[in-house]
């Protein structure tokens, strides 16, 4: 999908009231999208094909979101730093913290989510899941690293020639996945904690994956995948917390005497490997988020 700029999509008059008034933006066109900025966060809704029902009601800083019988479904909010053109390490000790109210129910995660670009690629960082976690059995496996008193797998996966943030690419995805899911799958789940972005980029960093990009975003992220579920994110804060259960060691493949998997990732899992071809917070030449489905039924 070919994208403009995200500073030109919310410059009508349209996007300027639904700001305003918080308006819910509800799906009902093909791969319908909705961006904009309110309080100093930028935002975005995607659901492909405008399949089943979905929502987002965005606030300064929190939003909800909603979402049965879809296809694939996102709902974000955070920060983006495309313009200034700079490496993560520029921008100091980047720490999200979340309060969250998350209800998935079938296949579905919450996240930080991000691409860097120059060399371009996109990363997560996933604090829980559904019924799937991410990315399944396969990917390269890269060691293990303990930040705010919980330990995440790091994982490298590839995509080929597929949409990005700068048209058809071939590009990695950068993964940390908890080892514990913070949420269970058909229940509303109370989730507050801090994630030490700057940190798990160091730690990717140090597992030898390459993080000289230019950041492009920060956000927290809702995803669903033939699913259905709600989130209330009572508060995204981004600035230094207490962290007393910070361990930036990386325990690499080697240690552990993992030799890891070799991966072919169609993303999130999905029979055909189809899915989301999303333009993350509104690059040059659209394309970006690219699951192949995020977690079919053998997933």
């Amino acid at each position: 999908m070919k994208m403009s700029k995200f500073k030109k999509v919310i410059s009508g008059t349209v996007s300027a009231l639904m700001i305003a008034s918080s308006i819910p933006t509800v799906a009902s066109a093909a791969d319908q999208q909705t961006r904009g900025n309110i309080g100093g966060f930028d935002y975005e809704m995607w659901n492909q094909n405008g399949q089943g029902q979905a929502s987002m009601t965005p606030k300064a800083g929190s939003f909800t979101c909603s979402w049965s019988n879809i296809e694939n479904f996102l709902a974000r909010m955070g920060k983006n730093y495309d313009s200034q053109k700079k490496n993560y390490k520029a921008f100091g000790d980047i720490t999200l913290n979340y309060d969250v109210e998350y209800t998935p129910k079938g296949n579905s995660y919450m996240c930080v989510y991000g691409w860097t670009r120059n060399p371009l690629m996109e990363y997560y960082i996933v604090e829980g899941w559904g019924d799937w976690r991410p990315p399944g059995n396969d990917g390269e496996n890269k060691g293990t690293v303990t930040l705010n008193g919980n330990t995440y797998d790091i994982r490298k996966t590839m995509r080929y020639n597929q949409p990005s943030l700068d048209g058809t690419a071939t590009f990695p995805q950068y993964w940390s996945v908890r080892k514990t899911s913070g949420s269970a799958n058909n229940q509303t789940n109370y989730m507050k904690g801090t994630i030490s972005v700057s940190k798990h980029f160091e730690a990717w960093e140090k597992a030898g994956l390459d993080m000289s990009g230019t950041l492009y975003e920060v956000s927290l992220n809702i995803e669903g995948y033939r699913s259905n579920g709600s989130a209330n994110v009572k508060s995204i804060s981004f600035g230094a917390s207490p962290d007393t259960q910070t361990d930036t060691t990386v325990t690499t493949p080697a240690d552990q005497g993992d030799n890891g998997g070799g991966m072919n990732f169609g993303g999130f899992g999905g029979d055909n490997g189809g899915g989301m071809n999303f333009g993350g917070f509104g690059g040059d030449n659209g394309g970006g988020m690219n699951f192949g489905g995020f977690g079919g039924d053998n997933g």
